[in-house]
């Protein structure tokens, strides 16, 4: 369990200028995309306009943040021995100013901290390392895209790389740490994947995710900003996963990749595999018919999941171009045959179309269809699962698909 102690930031500004592969970079516009969050009779809200650029607040004052916690810590029932606080926000952790004071203040409650989402551009001498760590640092999420300072310096706009790896290092002797990659294809892959793997198993890294780099609206860059790096073509969804695999076996520390995969938890769709096929017997019947419209990554799981569970004469999976569910949005439902939907269609939980705009738009060829919405998740991207168990990801799985079954049967079309 953990509580959030959110520095806020905003991206490129708070992180000493965007790394060449960021997301974030070349974001146009400010439209709203529409979510589950907006009311009915209106398109858009702070979820997805602001908060889906992240460009909803600077930094933080450090007394603000601290008081945050301390309200979260008095008003919450906590319990868990394994609480923690997240320092996290929308720039670079290690560039917010206030970090050494931030961390003093939060060690008065003798809590374990927990660094988001840095880069480590920030550090520009490797001591500030070893003082975070003895004011309660014990777990860090480092993006080091390569331990190759010069590589680090061109693509991470690192001035001063050398101290950053030093404190990567330090960071990986004394606590636990969780490195992250993007992956650019002829930049960092390859060799320079390995070298950079070899030194973080030298310094006791915990586990490394790769992040496949995404260049393509397809891929999830659903905010104007295609390409991100012209000329760049991203690897394909098979060419990534061998990659992960190829890595995880040569490597001692846990290797996940995202959008896929989990060699040793099977995700994401643990619950497909063959020889997890005996824990769906636990989940309930389908009773009615719809349509799963869901990412074209998910699709074939999914398909796998229905048939094996007996329910594909009453259910169909529907693959929009997108390869994440989460970022679906209007387009990608324009470009859906409507002739493969049932009345019923469920999106995914999270995807950005507005509900009433996903009716009208999946509606055109004059069949009022009931659009409904499933589970925000239905199975966990490897951030998350490189910190799961196996029964953790199969626990996790098993009730969402739960949920996603009694969605059909509340809103498809029953069959006797």
């Amino acid at each position: 369990m953990q509580i959030i102690a959110d520095v806020g930031g905003i991206p490129g500004k708070d992180c000493r200028g965007f790394c060449k592969y960021c997301y974030f970079r070349k974001v146009k516009g400010n439209e709203p995309l529409g979510c589950k969050n907006c009311s009915p009779g209106r398109v858009g809200c702070e979820s997805c306009t602001t908060g889906v650029r992240e460009t909803k607040n600077e930094f933080i004052p450090p007394f603000m943040v601290l008081g945050s916690v301390q309200n979260s810590l008095m008003m919450g029932n906590y319990h868990d021995a394994d609480l923690k606080v997240n320092v996290s926000g929308g720039g670079d952790v290690s560039c917010y100013p206030h970090l050494m004071e931030l961390t003093s203040g939060l060690n008065q409650w003798d809590l374990p901290i927990h660094l988001g989402y840095t880069s480590g551009k920030g550090i520009d001498d490797s001591k500030i390392a070893a003082d975070l760590i003895s004011l309660g640092v014990n777990e860090v999420t480092f993006t080091v895209f390569s331990t190759d300072p010069h590589l680090r310096r061109e693509w991470v706009l690192d001035d001063k790389p050398e101290e950053s790896m030093k404190a990567l290092e330090i960071f990986c002797q004394n606590s636990e740490v969780h490195a992250a990659s993007v992956i650019v294809p002829g930049v960092n892959d390859g060799e320079k994947l390995f070298e950079t793997c070899a030194k973080l198993e030298e310094w006791g890294a915990k586990a490394f995710i790769l992040m496949r780099f995404a260049n393509n609206r397809n891929q999830g860059l659903v905010l104007g900003n295609e390409p991100i790096i012209e000329g760049v073509e991203s690897h394909s969804i098979d060419e990534f996963d061998a990659l992960v695999r190829s890595v995880n076996k040569e490597f001692n520390f846990k290797v996940t990749g995202t959008p896929v995969c989990d060699p040793e938890n099977d995700t994401p769709f643990a619950i497909s595999k063959d020889k997890n096929k005996e824990y769906l017997e636990i989940l309930s019947e389908v009773t009615s018919e719809a349509t799963i419209l869901t990412s074209n990554v998910s699709a074939p799981f999914i398909k796998k999941i229905i048939k094996n569970i007996g329910a594909e004469d009453l259910v169909n999976v529907v693959a929009a171009e997108q390869d994440i569910g989460c970022l679906i949005t209007h387009e990608d439902l324009e470009k859906i045959d409507l002739g493969d939907l049932t009345e019923t269609v469920l999106l995914p939980g999270r995807a950005y179309v507005h509900n009433k705009r996903a009716q009208e738009i999946l509606s055109r060829d004059g069949v009022d269809r009931i659009i409904a919405r499933g589970p925000d998740k239905l199975s966990v991207d490897g951030e998350m699962s490189g910190t799961l168990t196996r029964e953790e990801v199969l626990k996790k799985e098993l009730i969402a698909f739960e949920d996603l079954i009694e969605a059909i049967n509340f809103f498809g079309v029953r069959k006797s």
